[in-house]
């Protein structure tokens, strides 16, 4: 048997890798999984494959299968997670290859969306609609006919529409920056006003801790109550009282999930900011903070 080493069996594997740690991630949510759920591809690869024909169609469907059964595990360990759980932040940068669908498909509100799905489902949809893969290949990897895997994707694709706004309306789009930034100064320095103007009336704040960080447990719902928590979100940055002007936590801006998001250097720990808008106003704020997730920032491998 040859070398996991051997070159000509590497190269396919690497040329391939970031597409597959990006399938795996979509999948499961997590960077971490994702990356052994990878890892054991290449080890099956470097034992199994030998000669193949289509590398990349090979490797797509065992990694899809591996990711299918790792957030099949994933579900059960989330019945007993401490608060809302959020998929792990992870820095992105676009490149000229990229395509629209695989930029959006990476990003927060694309992902919890997902989350509304099964885990057959979720596979289908994303294998189908984001990679482009043909019925054939998605029915190997779930285990299903093809009738019943365009059954899953139909089922899939009307569910996620039916989370978004109707067609004649504008739907949310990435939060900037500049958005982000004047919420957080505005709420540090208790300029309540600016902050209501800055929310949809509407406002849904989640917030993933885990279970050692200070943060909401239930998602919380209208721009009166998002306020009233995050008034005294100073707390959550390590201040005993609230700052003022000159006492503002450094921000750095990270392109995270395809999206503009704040990142504050906590002394527990990096905390991610990301937002979503709709008419001009914020209409999701998602606050990361669990450092077993946050830690995927270092990541130094892109994904696809």
């Amino acid at each position: 048997m040859r070398s996991t080493a051997d070159p000509d069996r590497l190269a396919p594997f690497e040329h391939e890798r970031a597409r597959l740690t990006g399938l795996a991630y979509r999948i499961t949510g997590s960077l971490a999984d994702a990356e052994d759920v990878v890892q054991e591809a290449w080890i099956r690869w470097s034992r199994d494959a030998g000669d193949v024909d289509n590398p990349a169609g090979w490797l797509t469907t065992v990694t899809s299968r591996l990711a299918l059964d790792s957030l099949r595990a994933q579900r059960r360990r989330r019945e007993v997670y401490v608060g809302p759980w959020l998929p792990d932040p992870v820095p992105t940068a676009r490149s000229a290859e990229d395509t629209a669908e695989l930029a959006e498909s990476l990003t927060l509100g694309f992902l919890v969306l997902l989350d509304s799905l099964v885990p057959t489902e979720r596979v289908a949809f994303l294998l189908f609609e984001v990679f482009g893969e043909p019925y054939r290949v998605i029915a190997e990897v779930v285990g299903k006919s093809e009738a019943a895997c365009r059954q899953l994707v139909s089922r899939a694709r009307r569910k996620m529409h039916s989370a978004r706004p109707n067609d004649d309306s504008v739907g949310p789009v990435p939060a900037s920056a500049e958005l982000l930034v004047e919420l957080m100064y505005s709420v540090l320095t208790g300029d309540e006003e600016k902050a209501l103007r800055l929310l949809d009336p509407d406002v849904v704040l989640v917030s993933d801790g885990g279970p050692d960080r200070r943060a909401a447990r239930y998602p919380i719902l209208g721009s009166t109550r998002v306020h009233r928590l995050i008034s005294g979100g100073w707390r959550l940055f390590g201040f005993k009282t609230r700052p003022g002007a000159d006492q503002l936590p450094p921000v750095r801006v990270v392109d995270v999930n395809s999206s503009p998001s704040l990142v504050l250097d906590s002394p527990d720990g990096p905390i991610v900011i990301t937002g979503e808008v709709v008419a001009g106003r914020i209409s999701s704020i998602w606050i990361r903070l669990n450092p077993a997730k946050t830690a995927a920032l270092t990541h130094q491998q892109s994904i696809v």
